[in-house]
């Protein structure tokens, strides 16, 4: 068991960066208060996912690959902060929209939130440069048997724990009360911290 001892520093830096303030906790926060648990939880599964498929990327030496050909890295960036974008044009959008209905729950529409919460995930490459650095800074030189299975779902249970407590906490009639009735607010602020975050992905070296 003590070879298995590495897996505690990263699970500290995994939970620290994922409950720092960020466009997925953004858009977990809306949706919850917005929309049902159940369209919540899939958009969690889907955050979940992306962090898992990061964990695999940096384990397999993505950081390598994007140090050694920089331009990937800027076109990764690029795309990362126009999908950002995107997500916070939506957003401004529908802060004058009224409110979906909330009764019906389609497979589709938590398919469609299952899928959104992957590529707000995915959308920001620096991210994959964090899992890396935590996995190059605790990772043993001879790692023990199944090591990349556990710390591919190491990041997979800490993100949709996360996420999921903050979709619980937020989709109470409290909560979905105080969305209701500063929507419009909430909505621009929320599109406007997305937006600025695009531009400082896309933007930055």
């Amino acid at each position: 068991m003590l070879d298995y001892l590495f897996l505690i520093p990263i699970s500290v830096s995994l939970i620290l960066g994922v409950i720092s303030p960020g466009p997925s906790f953004v858009l977990v926060s809306k949706t919850a208060m917005s929309s049902s648990r159940p369209v919540g939880i899939a958009l969690c599964l889907g955050m979940a996912l992306g962090a898992m498929i990061f964990a695999l990327l940096a384990s397999v030496g993505l950081y390598l690959i994007l140090e050694t050909v920089p331009w990937l890295y800027t076109l990764l960036k690029i795309f990362g902060g126009l999908y950002l974008g995107f997500l916070a044009f939506k957003l401004w959008q529908s802060a004058s929209k009224p409110m979906p209905s909330r009764s019906n729950v389609s497979s589709n529409k938590l398919f469609r939130s299952f899928i959104l919460g992957l590529i707000t995930q995915l959308s920001n490459p620096k991210t994959a440069i964090i899992f890396a650095g935590v996995f190059a800074a605790f990772m043993p030189q001879n790692l023990p048997p199944f090591s990349y299975v556990l710390l591919c779902t190491l990041a997979f249970i800490i993100d949709l724990a996360w996420y999921s407590l903050v979709t619980v906490a937020l989709s109470t009639r409290k909560a979905q009360s105080i969305y209701t009735r500063y929507k419009t607010q909430i909505c621009k602020v929320s599109a406007g911290f997305i937006g600025l975050i695009s531009i400082k992905l896309a933007a930055s070296p």
